[in-house]
């Protein structure tokens, strides 16, 4: 058995992974980053990236075989599915490859192939033959998709979104379980390219929105275009030969049978932690079998030890897992003396058409009596209808008292930017006036967020 000493183990190259090695060692210190699995991290290989470039492909066809509105003849739109998912596959290998030159730029006795698992409080086993000595260690995992029990019987017939990007054709049909941002992105993506898609969801939520009147909305869009329950009463999940039949009553409460070709799971994902043997590092787990840890310094207890990124599952987001690696690196680096993490504006989206986006605190967040919200409709906004994307509903919220900007959720036109604009204005805790003496220019989509703003502002003033 082979054993190495360092200060700080870092098991896990993903996004916050690679942060959190870069920071150990400008803070002085040796590290060692830990991989078992292919290097590229969850974003580039079978998140972000791959599924943007699905969408780019929907939002092709889409707007090839809808041009006739403008007076565009369009004939004879084809899709070749085959083509479609080459470019998806070629474009994530490329990305992909960006990350791994990035891990294999780091010395190679920084890097260690292997699946980590702890055997005492900071000592871990990689693969079979090497044992490291670490006084740190920074747990950054990853998740891993959640497979519902009524679906585990469905063999190959069963994907998750890693196995979506690796389809070498589209196929006929798919039944999409979970209306949350994998289901609705890759739902409406796969409708557009010509699949028959149907997606289920149970509680009536979707893409994470929370204030009813936009979920409403957003319900009421997207019903237009594809197959969507989102109270939905499964009854049974089965396989018969190639095919998952799923019996199902839907929202209109009838009850139904449909045959698809495969059954996605969308269902969430959940942090990587099984396998690590944490029941060795004396750490106090919560009911899930993630360390207990302080979400300011993201310190497992008292322990030298750090978890960040999605494996601690607080906000499962690119910039979020790069903040939190940087963070548990560099307390890693010099613990006992830590740093609190300074967290960004919250900001959510979803890529969605309309999009939708979630910026701030959100609707359930905000006590009944604290708050004034604003509205503003697309179906009149100028710009929006003249790009004949004119649907979506925008909600804004600021407190009664300071008139500060306190967030919004909404679904509409160019969702992904606007929101960047409300969180620089929340973290900068801008009030209504301020965000509106800045500049709108006319004519743009922005013109509907300022009739949002100017709706609550009105609501601040004395009746």
């Amino acid at each position: 058995m082979n054993s190495l000493y360092t200060d700080v183990a870092i098991i896990g190259a993903g996004s916050a992974g690679l942060t959190a090695y870069r920071a150990a060692i400008a803070a002085g210190k040796r590290a060692v980053l830990i991989e078992g699995g292919p290097y590229g991290t969850t974003c580039a290989r079978v998140g972000c990236m791959p599924s943007k470039l699905l969408i780019a492909a929907a939002e092709a066809a889409h707007s090839a075989q809808h041009a006739g509105a403008f007076g565009v003849r369009v004939a004879g739109v084809e899709i070749d599915g085959r083509a479609v998912m080459a470019r998806v596959r070629s474009e994530r290998d490329r990305f992909v490859g960006f990350v791994v030159e990035g891990v294999e730029g780091i010395p190679e006795a920084d890097r260690l192939r292997g699946y980590a698992r702890f055997i005492d409080n900071t000592v871990l086993q990689v693969g079979d033959d090497t044992v490291v000595h670490a006084t740190r260690v920074v747990i950054a995992t990853g998740s891993t998709p959640v497979i519902p029990s009524m679906l585990q019987g469905l063999g190959d017939r069963l994907v998750v979104n890693d196995d979506v990007f690796a389809w070498d054709d589209l196929p006929a049909s798919v039944a999409v379980f979970g209306p949350g941002v994998i289901g609705l992105e890759l739902g409406q993506a796969l409708a557009r390219l010509g699949v028959r898609v149907r997606v289920f969801g149970r509680s009536g939520s979707l893409g994470s929105l929370t204030d009813p009147a936009i979920r409403a909305a957003a319900e009421a869009i997207f019903k237009q275009e594809f197959a969507l329950e989102t109270r939905a009463t499964i009854h049974a999940v089965q396989r018969e030969g190639d095919e998952v039949v799923v019996t199902f009553t839907g929202d209109d409460g009838a009850r139904a049978t449909e045959r698809f070709a495969y059954a996605l799971a969308a269902t969430g994902r959940a942090p990587n932690v099984k396998g690590l043997g944490l029941e060795h590092s004396g750490l106090t787990l919560d009911a899930a079998g993630v360390p207990v840890f302080d979400p300011r310094t993201l310190q497992a207890g008292t322990a030298p030890v750090f978890i960040a990124g999605d494996a601690n599952d607080v906000l499962p987001l690119l910039h979020e897992a790069a903040d939190e690696g940087r963070a548990a690196g560099h307390n890693a680096a010099t613990w006992p003396d830590l740093t609190p993490l300074s967290r960004r504006a919250p900001i959510a989206v979803v890529f969605s058409d309309p999009g939708i986006a979630l910026v701030g605190k959100h609707f359930d967040e905000l006590a009944a009596d604290s708050h004034v919200v604003g509205e503003v409709s697309f179906h009149n906004q100028g710009r929006s209808r003249v790009m004949l994307q004119n649907r979506g509903l925008m909600h804004v919220y600021a407190d009664k008292a300071s008139g500060r900007f306190l967030g919004a959720e909404w679904i509409g036109p160019r969702a992904e930017h606007i929101a960047h604009l409300l969180a620089w204005a929340y973290q900068q805790q801008l009030t209504l006036a301020q965000m509106l003496a800045m500049p709108f220019y006319h004519p743009v989509v922005e013109e509907g967020l300022r009739t949002a703003l100017r709706d609550a502002a009105a609501k601040l003033k004395p009746a």
